[in-house]
């Protein structure tokens, strides 16, 4: 193999990684482990929320994603609001300088053009907005990988997304109703792909046989309070969240089964914590993970999973474990499709303890034959994602592409 010519390509990674949401990190370990196999010569640094996080974890050089370290507080004091004001300033002058530096900024996965969580106009879309426009503007390569994006209310923000997607180099999707959405934005997504969500890309653990007799049960939680346009209700939409999953854990654990809880953000242990204290049982046990993987071996050692975080899902969908998906958004329901359980979800908003209960039963009747879809839909993502990544490099590689589509060629074959 010859060695590339010219100088080693510059690739920065930017978004809301290492701020403690599981799912973002694991895209972008998904990314690493791509550019690190087929590209690595690229020399790697990231603009994120948690910089200090990734340096350590990742051992990665980073920088903050915002000036103002209150960004994502509500402002309430004048001194908050002036803060923030002039953050918004010094942001677009760091964020140009930083994109400058590079000759290609990928935004690995996450949600990024959508509002299934309540979401501010001048926080994350902003700040996507000034990534995409930098890179136009001196000519760096932004890549959008196997983002999410949905309808958005919120006009402010819905135009800062609109203008983002149509600076960008490169966009894929992680599902059809997010290309859907921004082309219903006025988007023109004719050249833009459709590949499965990126954490599909990462290690899959070994899997636990079932024992025959009722085993364990993950149930994953969310700190839910709706979307974007919830806000007036959220309260109420969380009490009503966390009473019904309450009840399902304690109606599981009076059948004697041993519950683990997991969460996919910082913000869901709250969540964690007020269902131990309601179900005072030593079956209900709380698991400290610290990434998809961590996850992905607690998952894969239950007989059946229930969750609500997207990036929950797609873990206990990736090693191949019936599960139940208590939906938020689309997003969760299109996943549950793409793997053939798409019978199997329910309202996040609207949980009822007895419906659960019958459609987590049956869940489990059908355990043999949905653990024998699942490994068959597993072996058609990972060949979707090769895909994937053979475009990726198409688009932000040129130099690369030849090289890589053979290299990707090669691991078809042998596989």
């Amino acid at each position: 193999m010859r060695p590339p010519t010219g100088p080693p390509p510059r690739v920065g990674l930017f978004g809301l990684l290492g701020s403690g949401n599981l799912g973002n990190d694991g895209s972008m370990d998904a990314v690493l482990a791509y550019l690190r196999r087929d590209h690595r010569e690229a020399i790697v640094d990231a603009m994120c929320g948690g910089p200090e996080v990734v340096r350590l974890r990742n051992r990665l050089p980073a920088t903050r994603l915002h000036w103002y370290r209150g960004e994502y507080r509500t402002a309430s004091r004048a001194g908050a609001v002036a803060g923030k004001a002039l953050g918004k300033v010094v942001d677009a002058v760091r964020t140009a300088a930083w994109v400058r530096r590079h000759d290609v900024v990928i935004v690995p996965g996450m949600g990024v053009l959508e509002a299934t969580l309540p979401l501010r106009p001048w926080g994350f879309p902003y700040a996507l907005f000034l990534l995409c426009a930098s890179g136009r503007l001196f000519g760096t390569r932004v890549a959008l990988v196997g983002v999410g994006a949905g309808p958005i209310g919120n006009r402010a923000t819905r135009a800062l997304v609109r203008r983002s997607a149509r600076l960008a180099t490169y966009r894929s999707y992680r599902d059809e109703q997010s290309r859907d959405a921004l082309r219903a934005m006025g988007v023109d997504t004719t050249r833009d792909e459709v590949h499965p969500d990126l954490a599909f890309a990462l290690p899959t653990p070994p899997s636990s046989a079932p024992s025959g007799t009722p085993g364990r049960v993950c149930v994953g939680v969310m700190a839910f309070h709706g979307g974007d346009d919830d806000r007036a209700r959220g309260e109420e939409i969380h009490r009503r969240y966390l009473d019904g999953t309450t009840r399902f854990v304690r109606a599981l654990v009076e059948e004697g089964r041993p519950v683990r809880l997991l969460t996919g953000d910082d913000v869901d242990r709250t969540v964690v914590a007020a269902i131990l204290d309601a179900v005072d049982s030593p079956l209900v046990t709380a698991a400290e993970t610290a990434s998809l993987a961590d996850l992905m071996k607690e998952m894969a050692a239950a007989d059946a999973v229930v969750a609500t975080r997207y990036h929950n899902l797609v873990c206990a969908l990736k090693v191949g474990v019936p599960t139940l998906a208590l939906s938020y958004a689309a997003k969760s329901d299109a996943l549950m499709d793409r793997m053939g359980l798409a019978a199997y979800c329910h309202p996040a908003r609207e949980v009822d303890t007895d419906r659960l209960l019958d459609r987590f039963r049956e869940l489990e009747r059908r355990s043999a034959e949905l653990r024998r879809t699942l490994a068959e839909r597993n072996l058609t993502v990972a060949r979707q994602l090769d895909e994937q990544f053979t475009a990726l490099t198409a688009a932000v590689f040129p130099k690369a592409a030849p090289h890589h589509a053979a290299h990707a060629h090669a691991l078809r074959e042998t596989s």
